[in-house]
């Protein structure tokens, strides 16, 4: 009896594999047809593929999920999900990019503030050298403004004796008329501050330079309560001690100008 052949495999894909193949060239052709019947925001679609990128892996190798369940590269599909995350992908693309406005936004009216109060400090040192010009001692102070103050210097050696925190009797005309300046601006915050060279102090009176800087920016802070008619309540002062240098303190001329008074007055966008 001959024996029978074989019967062999049937050649090609199988049927359910080439219907799964035009249901998708069919999406395909659909979403092509939706996008270009639409008017798409380049930034925002990338934005929504790269978000695509991270979530789903559409757009890399290898297959992957929406929501639980099984992948869609091993042919169940999950479809009827599609649409939800297609909305949710877009409205956090959205909040994202609301949010980065809102960051540009804040950044904008930072710098628009900063640009508003350092106009406003220029203008009112030009008005303060005006008057240290008008009094005769713009050669005594040293102006300076930032966007939040018009700061004067004072120089140590000129308000105080060595190692001292009373004011010389030498120096209060030029106090005085400083003093009238400032009341010219009584509504604005004015902060006093006393700064030392780095000579290690101890006295019976004063411990160390910090005790000694807060004392001079003390007795010129008294000066001002009771000779003029600030508000106490509108002036700050305090001893920075030895901390912020100006000059070199490897140097007389350098310890001489760390010796200091620092007078701030803050412009009406910063007083408050």
């Amino acid at each position: 009896m001959a024996k029978r052949k074989a019967e062999e495999p049937p050649k090609g894909a199988p049927a359910w594999q080439s219907t799964f193949a035009d249901l998708m060239n069919l999406l395909l052709c659909f979403f092509v047809l939706l996008f270009s019947m639409s008017t798409v925001d380049a930034q925002k679609f990338e934005e929504i593929a790269a978000s695509f990128a991270n979530t789903f892996s559409v757009f890399t190798a290898g297959g992957s999920s929406f929501d639980d369940g099984l992948l869609i590269s091993n042919g169940v599909s999950q479809l009827n999900n599609l649409d939800q995350y297609i909305v949710n992908t877009g409205q956090a693309a959205d909040k994202k990019t609301s949010k980065n406005e809102l960051e540009e936004d804040t950044e904008d009216l930072k710098a628009q503030l900063e640009q508003a109060q350092l106009e406003a400090s220029e203008q009112l040192a030009e008005k303060v050298n005006e008057a240290l010009v008008e009094n005769g001692v713009d050669k005594d102070v040293d102006i300076y403004f930032t966007s939040q103050y018009v700061q004067l210097t004072l120089k140590g050696s000129v308000l105080f004796d060595s190692g001292s925190a009373s004011l010389r009797q030498e120096a209060l005309p030029m106090i005085q008329k400083i003093a009238m300046i400032l009341e010219r601006y009584a509504q604005s915050t004015i902060e006093i501050e006393g700064h030392t060279d780095n000579v290690p102090i101890h006295t019976s009176h004063f411990e160390s330079n910090d005790v000694l800087s807060s004392y001079r920016a003390l007795a010129m802070f008294d000066y001002l309560v009771d000779n003029t008619s600030l508000d106490p309540a509108k002036i700050k002062h305090s001893g920075r001690g030895e901390y912020i240098p100006v000059a070199d303190n490897s140097t007389p001329e350098g310890r001489a100008k760390n010796r200091r008074i620092e007078i701030k007055i803050y412009n009406n966008l910063t007083s408050n």
